[in-house]
């Protein structure tokens, strides 16, 4: 395998002229330290948006993104 080639785990059932989608994801033996940066991001990420987060109104921005949406 190189830049301009994939290596298939199995055959894909597409037609001559068919559109494939690819997921490039990590191996299952990644770095244990890199393990441990990601669940402390996915810890902190739960405790910022979690259950006790408030909800916040339209009514409590002061000033809006005119950006936001576009």
């Amino acid at each position: 395998m190189d830049s301009t080639h994939l290596e298939l785990a199995r055959p894909i059932a597409t037609g001559c002229g068919g559109n494939v989608f690819v997921v490039v994801t990590e191996s299952t033996n990644a770095d244990p330290e890199r393990h441990q940066w990601l669940d402390g991001s996915s810890e902190s990420l739960r405790s910022a948006y979690g259950d006790s987060e408030p909800e916040y109104t339209a009514s409590m921005v002061r000033e809006t993104n005119p950006g936001y949406g576009a």
